[in-house]
């Protein structure tokens, strides 16, 4: 029969969710000190002065009201905990810190200066920046969102020290044995006879000799090793050199020896803080680094944490598949970043690599943990699709999020500004021009901006193709989260029959999400130009999902409107380039 194709330039529908349905997580990434900053003047290391900052207080219910518009059910507010930086707040009794062990003007959000306290750029008034981030929680929560923090659990900054903790909490080192390298009393490891010495590199870098603390030089004795496991006093410009490695009860030094018989003291201070957080209406974590910490902590963690909020979600950043079951099956987190395997086989399919075919096998060795798996494009970690150094062109990744966003129970995640096409361009600081956007300064984020359009929040500075771009998104994201095939139906597999039989290329992806009620056949194509192709269900397909190959069925795409005919199991479809259709199967009335 003859075949309509599947548009790219969708009208916003949003699909309505039956009450009974539960909804698919869907999370927006906020760098928080760059989502409501509208100067523009980017300066490479710019001060805070020069080129601004967001605040906790531009998350506006407008924002926050479109965000969730969008169909996000979460919001990832990236850097609310205090971290070293070089804005100097020495009059609200914050000790400066030293621009030697700063990457950055604004400082990385994962180097954590104080667990007990946030960030004061984000504040309008730095004596009530707590106040004004419990704001920001009830406005989010007031627009049915969910806020999720980071935890930063497997390092801090060289200069940590609590100003803000509860009164009876000890401090990270406070107490430690300084004489001996490893304790399994001790927070921190110690290099014996040894003092810190800044990265050569760093020095030379010569960024911020404006700075009053920048003198080549951080006191440091005995020196502490540094948070990527690093066991040196020399660490080099490429380590987490601004950080110190938190001490979980193994000797990582001796063969990575176990003692967890008493509990370590580290273990205590960091589930404390994580309970001090859930204690202000925190719904979830995103744990950075959370393989490089014991399986054994977040076992015992993370149930303590849930007693105080029972749904508290608990992500992981993870990138060892081998481990993926034992986070999840005795570690009790709720999801893990599918990066090595998904978002790598998408991006080589964006770029014009790979065979479709491996999004199949990375599902089979999923087994069992498909629905834990968090699916993403970007996050602050990975270029940006729309810079040159991925993608170039932001409407390629369409396929890539469809599948994504549709292919399990998993949820799905983006990061601010890539529904515009922001491409992350430009040497910020610290951070080169390397298609990210940076965490290290202080900086506007352009195609941002556009859509933040001066705090209306309403996208009147887009261009029509990014407007077309970001309602795709919406469309996408809002029948991800509620359509029911997609939030709780089986997945099975098209693909690998239909390029078998001829029908397809190692390019295009098709498969089914099927409930009782909902029908749904996924395809997604990473081909260049338009191209007509021919589909099919195979007859054993169309019997499990009690379809009959002898009628004829309507194929309705939901993200263009456009409809198409199945007849004895088979179609065919005009696929534009990067194309992505979901289309509701239905049984066609003849007589309508």
């Amino acid at each position: 029969m003859l075949g309509i194709g599947c548009s790219q330039n969708a009208p916003a529908i949003h699909e309505k969710a039956m009450s009974t349905t539960p909804k698919k997580v869907i999370i927006y990434q906020i760098m928080t000190r760059l989502f409501g900053n509208k100067i523009q003047v980017n300066k490479p290391y710019g001060t805070l002065k020069e080129n601004g900052v967001g605040k906790f207080a531009d998350i506006s219910e407008r924002a926050l009201s479109e965000i969730k518009a969008m169909g996000i059910t979460h919001v990832w507010y990236t850097g609310v905990i205090e971290h070293a930086g070089l804005t100097d707040y020495t009059a609200f009794g914050i000790p400066l810190d030293d621009a030697d062990v700063v990457k950055g003007r604004a400082g990385s959000p994962y180097a954590i200066k104080d667990y007990y306290d946030v960030n004061p750029d984000l504040a309008i008034d730095v004596t009530k920046r707590v106040e004004e981030f419990e704001a920001l929680v009830n406005r989010t929560h007031k627009q049915e969102l969910k806020v999720i923090i980071d935890f930063v659990p497997n390092h801090v900054a060289r200069s940590y020290r609590s100003d803000a903790k509860p009164e009876g909490i000890l401090d990270l080192g406070e107490g430690d044995d300084k004489s001996v390298r490893f304790s399994v009393s001790n927070n921190f490891y110690y290099l014996l006879g040894e003092s810190f010495r800044v990265p050569p590199d760093y020095v030379a870098l010569g960024n911020d000799n404006d700075f009053p603390t920048k003198d080549g030089k951080f006191e440091e004795t005995p020196a502490k090793a540094t948070g990527n496991d690093k066991f040196s006093a020399s660490p080099n410009i490429n380590d987490w050199f601004e950080t110190v490695k938190l001490n979980y009860g193994v000797d990582i030094e001796n063969g990575r020896k176990y003692y967890f018989d008493p509990i370590p003291n580290t273990w205590v201070k960091m589930k404390d803080i994580l309970v001090y957080w859930a204690g202000k209406k925190v719904d979830g974590f995103r744990c950075d680094m959370a393989e490089m910490v014991p399986v054994e902590f977040w076992q015992w963690a993370i149930p303590q944490v849930k007693e105080v909020n029972p749904e508290i979600i608990f992500i992981a950043e993870i990138y060892n598949p081998q481990a993926y079951h034992s986070y999840v099956d005795s570690g009790r987190f709720d999801f893990l970043y599918d990066k090595v395997q998904l978002y790598d086989t998408l991006r080589t399919l964006i770029s014009g690599g790979g065979n479709t075919n491996d999004i199949k096998t990375i599902r089979e060795s999923l087994v069992g943990l498909n629905a834990n798996m968090l699916h993403f494009l970007e996050n602050h970690d990975e270029q940006r699709i729309a810079s040159p150094f991925f993608a170039g062109d932001p409407h390629k990744a369409k396929p890539a999020m469809l599948i994504s966003a549709t292919i399990d129970q998993g949820p799905m995640m983006i990061y601010f500004g890539q529904e515009v096409g922001e491409p992350g361009m430009g040497a910020e600081g610290f951070q080169g021009d390397d298609g990210r956007t940076t965490v290290y300064d202080y900086w506007g984020v352009p195609e941002h901006q556009k859509w933040m359009s001066g705090g209306a929040f309403d996208g009147a500075l887009l261009s029509e193709s990014q407007k077309e771009l970001r309602n795709f998104y919406v469309t996408l994201l809002n029948l991800a989260q509620t359509n029911e095939a997609i939030v709780q139906g089986d997945y099975i597999d098209l693909t690998q029959k239909n390029i078998e039989i001829g029908f397809i290329d190692s390019n295009i992806v098709l498969f089914l999400r099927s409930t009782p009620g909902e029908k749904l056949l996924i395809m997604a194509g990473f081909n260049d130009q338009s191209k007509s192709i021919k589909i099919r269900i195979p007859k054993n397909v169309m019997d499990q999902i009690q379809m009959s190959v002898s009628s004829d069925y309507e194929l309705e795409d939901l993200l263009s409107r456009k409809k198409n005919w199945l007849s004895k199991g088979e179609s065919t479809v005009e696929l534009p380039a990067y194309g992505a259709c979901v289309f509701r199967i239905k049984k066609w009335n003849h007589d309508l």
